[in-house]
């Protein structure tokens, strides 16, 4: 077993499928540097792809083990989005060894798939990794599917990472999820308030969150500027955790 670290650090990021903002430029290369830059032990990302057809794209037809290539030794993927040239999801790159990790539907409807990445890693920590509709009664039912799976998977002492991007604008998800899981928020733990993440060139709405519990957080942080706000639309969040 991976003994417990005294610190972790952590990192959510909905790298847009590789693409940038505007969708003209492939920029999936810096992302992977970018990414790097914050010494995570565990990120948390959003719109992968896990295969890719794209004539322009498919050099990284995987881009999560192209984004955790020799960094992160373990990773997890659920693909949710099924299409054509491939499919996308959520996945967890980490640098502690997966015990079980199972991909969950949480859709409401065909047109718009969704899915939560729970895992469990050999020193005891367990993780899901989100992104939510963007439509408010989608959001409503994935917010009730994910406080199930959390109550039936994992203990009510055990450390808990919750992250992604939440499409939540109006903080209704957060006022839900907090009391029902006895969670905390990294940004509204830290600075007050819940930070703004999107859209990357100007952050105006608090789409993403790292929710937490029986770990303290000690440091948060948004991911602005250069380089991140020539790459996805979203900015990364990152945040540091002490047993």
């Amino acid at each position: 077993m991976t003994v417990k670290p005294a610190t972790f650090r952590v990192c959510s990021y909905n790298i847009h499928k590789g693409f940038s903002a505007s969708n003209r430029r492939f920029l999936l290369d810096d992302m992977r540097d970018a990414i790097r830059s914050v010494n995570a032990d565990l990120c948390f990302l959003q719109e992968v792809r896990g295969e890719d057809l794209h004539p322009d794209t498919v050099r990284e037809s995987n881009q999560f083990e192209f984004l955790a290539d020799s960094v992160w030794p373990h990773s997890a993927y659920g693909h949710n989005a099924i299409y054509q040239q491939g499919h996308h999801g959520n996945a967890i790159l980490s640098k502690y060894p997966f015990t079980r990790v199972r991909n969950y539907d949480v859709s409401q409807w065909f047109f718009s798939q969704r899915g939560v990445l729970l895992g469990h890693t050999d020193n005891d920590m367990y993780l899901a990794c989100v992104h939510m509709g963007l439509l408010a009664s989608e959001r409503q039912h994935q917010t009730t599917a994910l406080i199930r799976l959390i109550e039936e998977h994992v203990p009510s002492d055990a450390p808990l990472i919750i992250a992604g991007d939440f499409n939540d604008m109006r903080l209704a998800t957060d006022k839900a999820l907090k009391p029902a899981l006895s969670l905390d928020e990294v940004t509204s733990s830290v600075f007050g308030r819940t930070k703004r993440t999107f859209p990357s060139q100007m952050p105006i709405l608090p789409m993403d969150r790292i929710y937490y519990r029986n770990v303290e957080c000690i440091d948060a942080s948004v991911m602005t500027g250069n380089p991140w706000k020539k790459l996805s639309d979203h900015c990364a969040l990152t945040a540091t955790f002490r047993y």
